[in-house]
C-alpha cells in the first residue's frame, strides 16, 4: 500500500509541475533569442574512406564488431552529407534558422591525427559548407571534437594519455587558423560525461574500455584540460582578430529525488554526473566538486589504491579550467528519479562510477509519450535543470546546444511537437524568473547514425529515407511546427500546419 501511495504522489508532483511549464497561451521569446539545429560528422557526413580521411574510433568499432550497434549499421554513408551539403543548407534556409551547429572530423582534416599533414579535401569540404551557409546569412557554430577520434590516438591511449592536451591543441589551432576567419562560435567538447563514462568506464560507446572506476576519471581530467587549452590558445592568440566565442558543452540530466530523504543522493548524481566538468569551468573557486572528490578518495583508499582514482587538478590546472568558457552549452533530454536506501549497499560493482554514487534511479511510466522512443517527456526537470546552473554559477549565458526527441520514424512526429512545445515552455519560465538563455538548438536537423542504436531512433525534423541512393530528406510535421516557432519568434500551443510543402522564406 505505502509503495502505491508513493507512486501515485510522484505522478501528481510530475503533472503538477507539467502544467506549470506548459501553459496554453501564446508565448513569446526574447527579441535576440536565437534558434537552430544540430548535427555531427561522423552521424552525417559518410565519406568514411574518401579523399585522404582516415579512420576515427567509431569507423574502427562498426567495421571490427559491427553488430555492438542495435542494427549492425555504421556511418559509412549516412545522410551522405559529404555530397549533400548543399541540400542540407537548403533545409537550414527552409526553417529559417539563425545558426548550424556542426562538427568537424578530426581525422577527415588531420589523417596522421598530427600538423604534419593537412588534408586539402577536408579543408575543402569544410570551406565549402562554411561558405554556402555564410551566402545565406547562416550561422556557423562549429564543435570541434564530437567523439571523432582518430583510431590511431586511440591506440595511444585516447583520453587516457595526457599527450592528448597537447595533441588536441594543435588539432584546435589549425582549425583557427583555417576557419576561425569566418566562424565566431566553437564548442571544444561534446559531453564530456558521455564520452569518458561511457567510453572509458563502460562499453556503451567507442572506444568501450571498460575501466570502471579508473578509466573514466583519468579520461576527465585529460578531456577538459583539452578543452582549457584550446580556450586559451583561442582566447590569446585568437580573439583579437577573429572575434569569435568559444565554450564547452556539457550534457546534464535533471536528478530529482524520491523524497527529501534522498536530496543528498540527487545531488551526489548531479555532481558526479556533470558537476563535475562544469564546476572546473563556471563555479567561483574551480577544481574539482569537492564533494566528488572527497568521496573518490575515500572509497579508493579503502580499495587499496595508491592514491585517489580521481587524478588531482595542480593550482595551475584548476586556474587554467576556471572561467574557461564565453558561455554556458547545454545538451539536455531528459529527467530520472533518485533514491537511496539498503538496496543500493553492495549492489554496483567496485570500484565503479555507480558505486561511487550509491544511489539508485528510476523513470515513471507516464513520462514516454511515445512507446518507441527512450526519450523520456518531462520539461519540468529541464526547467529545476537551468534555474540550478543560474544558481550554482552566478547565472552564466546558456546556449542549448541540443534539445530533441527520438521515434521510430514516420512523418507525423506530434509526440516530437508536443516534447518540442513542452521544453520551450519550460525554457521560457526558466528565461522569465531571470536565466541568461541565448539560444536553443534542436537535436537534430535530419535523421542520421545515432551511435549505438545506429539507425532504429530518429531524432530528425526531416526524415531521412536510407533506403534511397539519394538519401532523400523530407520535413516532418515538427519541421513545420519549428519554422513557425523561427517565424513568429513566438510558442502558440495551437497551431497547426496547413501545407505538405515547405519553403524557402526570402532572405534565406
Amino acid at each position: 500500500m505505502l509503495l502505491k501511495i508513493s507512486i501515485v504522489s510522484l505522478i501528481l508532483a510530475t503533472l503538477s509541475e507539467f502544467n506549470k511549464v506548459s501553459g496554453q497561451d501564446i508565448r513569446h521569446f526574447p527579441d535576440d533569442f536565437l534558434f537552430g539545429a544540430a548535427t555531427a560528422s561522423y552521424q552525417i557526413e559518410g565519406a568514411w574512406n574518401v579523399d585522404g580521411k582516415s579512420d576515427s574510433i567509431w569507423d574502427h568499432l562498426t567495421h571490427t564488431v559491427p553488430c555492438t550497434v542495435a542494427d549492425c549499421s555504421n556511418g559509412d554513408i549516412a545522410d551522405n552529407s559529404y555530397y549533400l551539403y548543399k541540400r542540407d543548407i537548403e533545409m537550414l534556409r527552409e526553417l529559417g534558422v539563425d545558426y548550424y551547429r556542426f562538427s568537424i572530423s578530426w581525422p577527415r582534416l588531420l589523417p596522421t591525427s598530427f600538423t604534419d599533414h593537412v588534408n586539402p579535401a577536408g579543408v575543402e569540404y569544410y570551406n565549402n559548407l562554411i561558405n554556402e551557409m555564410l551566402k545565406y546569412n547562416i550561422t556557423p557554430m562549429v564543435t570541434l571534437y564530437h567523439w571523432e577520434l582518430p583510431q590511431k590516438l586511440q591506440e595511444l591511449g585516447g583520453w587516457t594519455n595526457p599527450s592528448m592536451i597537447d595533441w588536441y591543441g594543435d588539432y584546435a589551432k589549425i582549425a583557427f587558423e583555417l576557419f576561425g576567419d569566418r566562424v565566431k562560435f566553437w564548442i571544444t567538447v561534446n559531453e564530456p560525461h558521455l564520452i569518458c563514462h561511457r567510453g572509458y568506464g563502460s562499453t556503451t560507446m567507442a572506444p568501450r574500455l571498460n575501466m570502471q572506476g579508473t578509466g573514466e576519471y583519468l579520461c576527465a581530467k585529460n578531456l577538459m584540460l583539452a578543452h582549457a587549452r584550446a580556450w586559451h590558445i583561442y582566447n590569446d592568440e585568437y580573439r583579437s582578430l577573429q572575434k569569435g566565442n568559444i565554450s564547452i558543452t556539457i550534457s546534464a540530466t535533471w536528478y530529482e529525488p524520491e523524497s527529501e530523504k534522498d536530496a543528498a543522493a540527487a545531488e551526489d548524481y548531479h555532481q558526479f554526473d556533470w558537476g563535475i566538468y562544469a564546476h572546473t569551468v563556471f563555479s567561483e573557486e574551480g577544481g574539482w566538486p569537492h564533494l566528488v572528490a572527497d568521496r573518490i578518495a575515500t572509497k579508493s583508499e579503502l580499495q587499496g589504491f595508491a592514491r585517489s582514482r580521481l587524478p588531482a587538478l595542480t593550482a595551475e590546472e584548476a586556474s587554467n579550467l576556471l572561467g574557461s568558457s564565453d558561455f554556458y552549452g547545454l545538451n539536455h533530454y531528459s529527467s530520472v528519479y533518485v533514491y537511496r536506501n539498503e538496496s543500493v549497499v553492495g549492489l554496483y560493482e567496485s570500484p565503479s562510477y555507480y558505486d561511487d554514487i550509491e544511489a539508485g534511479t528510476f523513470r515513471l511510466d507516464e513520462w514516454k509519450i511515445s512507446p518507441n522512443s527512450s526519450v523520456n517527456m518531462v520539461p519540468w526537470g529541464f526547467y529545476k535543470l537551468l534555474s540550478k546552473i543560474r544558481k550554482d554559477y552566478n547565472n552564466p549565458p546558456i546556449i542549448i546546444t541540443e534539445n530533441g526527441f527520438a521515434t521510430a520514424g514516420g512523418l507525423e512526429d506530434d509526440d516530437r511537437v508536443k516534447y518540442f512545445r513542452g521544453y520551450m515552455a519550460a525554457m521560457l519560465d526558466a528565461i522569465e524568473e531571470g536565466s541568461d538563455i541565448r539560444a536553443y538548438t534542436a537535436w537534430s536537423l535530419m535523421d542520421n547514425f545515432e551511435w549505438m542504436d545506429g539507425y532504429t531512433r530518429r531524432f530528425g525534423l526531416y526524415e531521412v529515407d536510407y533506403e534511397s541512393l539519394e538519401r532523400t530528406r523530407t520535413p516532418r510535421k515538427s519541421a513545420f511546427v519549428f519554422k513557425e516557432i523561427l517565424r513568429t519568434r513566438s510558442l502558440d500551443p495551437n497551431y497547426e500546419p496547413t501545407t505538405t510543402t515547405i519553403t524557402i522564406d526570402p532572405g534565406h
